[in-house]
């Protein structure tokens, strides 16, 4: 049984004239534990996929499941971030991070000690009673990412968390992430345009394809590239190799059926 299974999703988004098909026939699953990327071009339904995912929006056709239970009942075992961190500029960063577990009024002197523990293990632990606008981008992604992780979801969905940053800043906020889910043992869903991005965070990545939204190809990232941390992967001698075939499948029409799944290179 896999961790997360999504199964035969369709979906469509209705208007009063017209209903327009998001996706079509997507079925994959993510082992607990593994950090999965989807890529594919602008329209292919990767945000409709994850608000799928989230629970934000249901299924028009399709189950997706999460320990062989509906996602639709599993509200408090995801964590979603977002490409804006919304963090509350009238708030300190501790309160910023402790609003879920004050919400969910499960707040007690060892959720702060968690708090002040995570904040360190991202490098921001001298800065909890900060307001956000004293914060840079990539520090304020930090603080979303130990807000999100600070309930322990059971699986962490990013929609583009580093696409607003610099570059530099991206390949930095790259590295702690990939420490701080190693560290949490978080099962992860990315969404992103970036093909390096997905190359250097990912066990596997899923190519979409478009109109409408389907699965073209899988690839699993080499274990030796998984074993690294995301900047060093981009320097690895078969990172340009996998980058290319990445490449070329986004850019290649596909002459195969939109229902069909391919597992491709198992070893890069």
């Amino acid at each position: 049984m896999s961790f997360l299974s999504v199964n035969h999703v369709t979906h469509y988004y209705f208007s009063k004239s017209k209903a327009t098909q998001a996706l079509k026939d997507v079925s994959f699953s993510v082992e607990e534990g593994e950090f999965v990327s989807i890529l594919g071009p602008s329209g292919c339904g990767k945000s409709t996929l994850l608000s799928l995912l989230a629970n934000i929006i249901h299924p028009t056709e399709g189950k997706i499941s999460l320990n062989d239970q509906p996602i639709s009942t599993l509200d408090d075992s995801i964590g979603y971030m977002l490409q804006q961190d919304y963090l509350f500029p009238w708030k300190t960063i501790m309160d910023n991070v402790l609003l879920g577990p004050k919400i969910k009024k499960t707040t007690e002197s060892s959720t702060n000690e968690k708090a002040e523990r995570m904040l360190e293990e991202v490098g921001l632990h001298k800065i909890s009673t900060s307001y956000p606008d004293a914060l840079s981008g990539g520090m304020r992604q930090r603080v979303a990412l130990v807000r999100t992780l600070i309930t322990d979801p059971e699986i962490l969905l990013l929609d583009e968390p580093f696409s607003a940053l610099d570059y530099v800043t991206k390949l930095t906020l790259e590295d702690a992430v990939a420490d701080l889910l190693a560290t949490y043992k978080k099962t992860t869903v990315l969404v992103t345009h970036d093909i390096g991005e997905a190359i250097s965070m990912s066990d596997r990545i899923i190519i979409m394809d478009t109109n409408p939204g389907s699965i073209k190809r899988m690839y699993d990232v080499p274990l030796e590239l998984r074993n690294e941390r995301p900047f060093n992967v981009r320097r690895h001698p078969k990172y340009q190799r996998i980058f290319d075939k990445v490449w070329n499948e986004l850019n290649t029409k596909s002459i195969i059926p939109t229902s069909s799944k391919i597992v491709g290179d198992q070893h890069g």
